[in-house]
């Protein structure tokens, strides 16, 4: 999921200097819910032991730290554009993942219905952001945002797992 993936660019452009350790979460269950009692990632190991986890926290720490570059605003409208957009985003990968994780389930065990209620939400994402960006060049205030990184994530995520899911074609403003 492109969870981990947001906190990567969130730091890179932060210039943050935390190691990034990649695990694969199936195979190291025990030591991932040692730091996330939910067993998921991304987590972030602070000083003294103490650990964030949820991507939407992680972030907002990491854009706190430093000064550089804000990626979430401090308050106001602009502040709850972008995490409107960083929600629609989020909401639409924990769409694309559910239907990953059916897929995976013997065939027999599949529920369709639930694939297509799953798919019906990262369709109408994908139809809202579109609606929102209209012509802009950034999701929020002309300035890029934690929004247009979740996006970017949640986005490369959906091209990754379901290349036949062609939005390039049917959204070119959100492919923009």
């Amino acid at each position: 999921r492109p969870f981990a993936r947001q906190v990567r660019v969130v730091m890179a452009e932060k210039k943050s200097d935390c190691p990034f350790e990649s695990i694969n979460v199936a195979e190291s269950h025990a030591q991932t819910q040692q730091f996330n009692p939910l067993g998921k990632v991304p987590y972030l190991v602070l000083d003294g032991d103490d650990v964030l986890y949820d991507s939407r926290v992680i972030v907002e720490y990491l854009d706190n730290l430093t000064p550089v570059h804000r990626l979430i605003p401090a308050s106001g409208r602009p502040r709850a554009e972008v995490k409107v957009w960083e929600a629609l985003a989020d909401g639409m990968a924990d769409a694309a993942g559910l239907i990953r994780m059916e897929s995976m389930r013997p065939e027999s065990q599949r529920n369709d219905a639930w694939v297509a209620k799953q798919q019906s939400k990262i369709d109408a994402a994908l139809a809202a952001m579109s609606a929102r960006l209209g012509d802009q060049p950034f999701c929020v205030d002309g300035k890029y945002s934690l929004a247009d990184i979740a996006v970017g994530c949640a986005l490369g995520y959906v091209s990754w797992r379901f290349p036949h899911i062609d939005w390039r074609s049917s959204y070119p403003n959100l492919a923009a």
